[in-house]
C-alpha cells in the first residue's frame, strides 16, 4: 500500500474486479467517469482485470490510454477478492469505493458515499441492493431477490432504510478501515464482502447504510445460472462460519436447514409420507404467498407463474451449496475446485 504521505485525502479510488466483461466495460467506464464529484475531489478508477481471453484486456488498454482516470491493474489470481486487493495495493485515495460493472450508479453514488461516510463517521457505508432483471426470467429472479420474504428480512433490500446494518451492497470506506482489519480474504472466491463486513462488526466497526446511495444490480436472467451461483455462494459461507466461529446472519443457515429436512422426510418414504407430504405442502404455500408478495412488490403480476422456480432455485441452490461446503470442511479438505471459479 502506498504510505500514508502519498495519499490523497481528496482522491477517492474506485476498485472494480472483472474478467470477460467485454460487453459491458465500456458502459461501466462510461458510466464511472460521469460521476459528479464534491468540489475539489477527484477520482481514479482501478479496474483489475483477472486474466480475461474476450476482448476485455484490449479494450480496457485502450480506455486507459485515452483517459487518466481509468487505471488497468493485473489480477492473476482471476478471483473477486485478489482483484480487490490488487487494486486496494495501487489505490492513492484516502477513501475507496468499489464499483462493479454489473450495476448502474446514480450521477451521485461517489459524492452521497462521500457524506455519508462524514456525516456518519461509519467505517463503511454502501447503499440498499435494488436488483433489475432482463427478460421475463430475469425480471423474476429480481423480484425475486427484491422480496423481503425471500431473502429474509435482510435489511439491504429494503429502499428506505437509514441505519446501521450487518452488510451493505459494494461499500465504501476510509482507506485506513484496510490497515487497521486487514484487506479482503483471498481464500474465497465467494462471500468475501460479507467476510470482511463480519470482520469488521465483531472488531465493534460499524456498517452504515444510506437510502441516498442509489444503483441498481442486474443479476443473473436463467434459472440455471441463478442456481449454479446461489449453489457457490452457500458452498463458501460454511468456510466463513469456520474462520469467525458464526454466520455473518442467522438467515444465512435457513436454506441449508430446509434441505436437510427435506432429505430427511424423503428418506422416510418408505415407512411414512406424512413429514415429506407436510413439508411439501407447506412449502408449496410459502411459495406461493412470497410469490405473491414479491409480484405486488414489483408491481407486475404477469411474474407470478415464473417467481416459485426462482424463489426455489434461491433456496435449493444455496442450501445445496452450504452442505458441499460443512462436507468439505468435516472431510478436512481443501476447498473443490468445482467452486473456485466465479460463475455468471
Amino acid at each position: 500500500m502506498p504510505e500514508d504521505r502519498d495519499l490523497n485525502p481528496l482522491l477517492i479510488s474506485v476498485i472494480v474486479p472483472c474478467r470477460n466483461e467485454r460487453q459491458h466495460i465500456d458502459a461501466f467506464c462510461d458510466s464511472a467517469i460521469r460521476q459528479v464529484l464534491p468540489e475539489g475531489w477527484r477520482m481514479e478508477v482501478l479496474v483489475a482485470d483477472g486474466d480475461s481471453d474476450d476482448g476485455t484486456r484490449e479494450r480496457l488498454e485502450q480506455r486507459c490510454a485515452s483517459d487518466p482516470r481509468l487505471v488497468l491493474v493485473d489480477n492473476p489470481g482471476r478471483i473477486v477478492s485478489t482483484g480487490l486487493n490488487a487494486c486496494i495495493a495501487r489505490a492513492r485515495g484516502a477513501i475507496i469505493a468499489r464499483l462493479d460493472v454489473h450495476s448502474q450508479f446514480a450521477p451521485d453514488y461517489l459524492a452521497q458515499c462521500v457524506a455519508a461516510l462524514s456525516r456518519t463517521g461509519a467505517d463503511n457505508v454502501g447503499g440498499p441492493w435494488v436488483a433489475r432483471g432482463t427478460g421475463r426470467t430475469g425480471a423474476a429472479v429480481a423480484a425475486a431477490f427484491q422480496c423481503r420474504w425471500v431473502v429474509g428480512g435482510a435489511r439491504s433490500r429494503d429502499v428506505q432504510f437509514e441505519g446501521a446494518v450487518d452488510t451493505v451492497y459494494l461499500g465504501c470506506w476510509p482507506r485506513s478501515v484496510f490497515e487497521r482489519y486487514g484487506l479482503f480474504d483471498e481464500a474465497l472466491v465467494r462471500n468475501q464482502d460479507d467476510e470482511h463486513n463480519l470482520r469488521l462488526r465483531l472488531a465493534g466497526a460499524r456498517i452504515w447504510q444510506s437510502r441516498l446511495i442509489r444503483s441498481t444490480y442486474h443479476p443473473r436472467n436463467s434459472l440455471r445460472h441463478l442456481f449454479s451461483q446461489q449453489r457457490q455462494y452457500g458452498y463458501w459461507r460454511p468456510f466463513v462460519m469456520r474462520k469467525h466461529g458464526q454466520p455473518g446472519a442467522l438467515r444465512q443457515l435457513v436454506p441449508a436447514i430446509f434441505v436437510a429436512a427435506l432429505v430427511a422426510t424423503a428418506a422416510l418414504l418408505p415407512w411414512t409420507v406424512l413429514p415429506f407430504a407436510g413439508l411439501a405442502l407447506a412449502y408449496g404455500a410459502y411459495l406461493l404467498a412470497a410469490s405473491a408478495a414479491a409480484a405486488k412488490a414489483a408491481g407486475d403480476w404477469a411474474l407470478l407463474p415464473r417467481l416459485p422456480a426462482a424463489i426455489a432455485a434461491f433456496h435449493v441452490g444455496y442450501g445445496l451449496g452450504t452442505w458441499r461446503g460443512l462436507w468439505d470442511i468435516v472431510r478436512s479438505r481443501t476447498p473443490s475446485a468445482d467452486f473456485a471459479r466465479i460463475t455468471r
